[in-house]
């Protein structure tokens, strides 16, 4: 009788582990890791080169995936967090390049305005009962306007026009060159160190900060929480404007790793956030997951990418792939969820 009853609880153990969406996304690491060990293309995938490019190839993405993060808990969508990147690094371009602009008032002035475009988009949504999707859809459109407008739709980069016509070339600014560069022997870059430091924000935000326990209850009942005493709208509005805000330190970043300032930069990108997001094992729905879920599936996008590129596999069958793979995501969070 005990053997049965010690089966039964080993068993219930076994089921609670596997509708874990931590678990499932571990799980979804490991095939991918195998894959890369299968098909290592002559023993690339072992090299810790490949394993720092990707890292370094991902870490724009996984920025944009922290904010994505908080506003899909929230039971929200953000389609606009591309063109914010967009945005973001022609204005940092043209504060550093062409404006000589120190670094110190640049970096505040660009992450200003995209939690600034993020607060909109979240002033749409709760402030004007305009769902998430249009709202973000509609500030996609605008944002990338926007910056086609203030760059001329030409690309920012250290060839300055003059009056007459001509161009003036200038140097780089440092804070480029240190955005772009690899510290720790060259083994990690900078750019990884600061997904890596908005992860831990995130994280703090969520799990250590009252509004986060307010996102996860606007996300699990809106009416609920509204009941509850939680300032709905002004917390979706802050869960947007800290979108924004990522959005703005990726484009900076994007900016510094072209050394330019591209006004078409962060197109689809969106797309690949809510991936990284859905992939991880954060629930559409809202109201369940979490940042550490959001990493795993960025370094889950990440392996992918990579393994794909040294293979030599198409874009085309990567874009199917991908879309195939979140729809799997999907289909094991409601079966991990019945």
């Amino acid at each position: 009788m005990n053997a049965d009853k010690t089966a039964v609880a080993v068993k219930d153990r076994i089921d609670r582990i596997l509708r874990s969406p931590a678990a499932r996304a571990l799980a979804s690491l490991a095939a991918v890791v195998l894959l890369g060990v299968i098909f290592n293309a002559d023993g690339a995938f072992f090299k810790w080169g490949t394993h720092r490019d990707m890292l370094r190839q991902v870490s724009v993405f996984g920025i944009l995936g922290c904010g994505m993060t908080v506003v899909i808990i929230a039971a929200g969508i953000d389609l606009s967090v591309g063109s914010l990147l967009g945005v973001s690094s022609v204005l940092f371009s043209m504060l550093t390049i062409h404006s000589g602009v120190s670094p110190w008032l640049a970096i505040p002035a660009t992450l200003a305005v995209g939690a600034a475009f993020g607060a909109a988009s979240g002033a749409l949504s709760a402030r004007w009962s305009i769902q998430p999707f249009i709202a973000t859809l509609a500030m996609m459109v605008f944002a990338r306007g926007v910056a086609k407008l203030i760059s001329g739709g030409q690309k920012i980069s250290t060839a300055v026009q003059q009056a007459d016509g001509s161009y003036r070339y200038v140097d780089v600014p440092a804070v480029f060159e240190f955005i772009n560069s690899s510290v720790l022997g060259g083994n990690i870059t900078v750019v990884t160190l600061l997904f890596l430091l908005c992860v831990i924000v995130t994280w703090i935000v969520l799990d250590r900060l009252r509004p986060g326990r307010w996102i996860y209850a606007i996300g699990g009942n809106e009416e609920a929480a509204r009941l509850s005493g939680v300032p709905v709208r002004s917390v979706k509005v802050f869960a947007y404007a800290l979108s924004g805000l990522f959005c703005a330190l990726a484009g900076i970043c994007q900016a510094a790793q072209e050394q330019q300032g591209d006004p078409e930069a962060g197109m689809t990108y969106e797309l690949t956030a809510i991936a990284i997001v859905v992939i991880g094992g954060t629930s559409l729905r809202g109201g369940t997951g979490g940042i550490w879920l959001t990493l795993l599936g960025t370094v889950i996008i990440g392996y992918l990418e990579k393994v794909l590129s040294i293979n030599a596999v198409g874009e085309a069958s990567r874009l199917m792939l991908t879309g195939a793979i979140i729809v799997l995501a999907v289909l094991f969070q409601k079966r991990g969820g019945s």
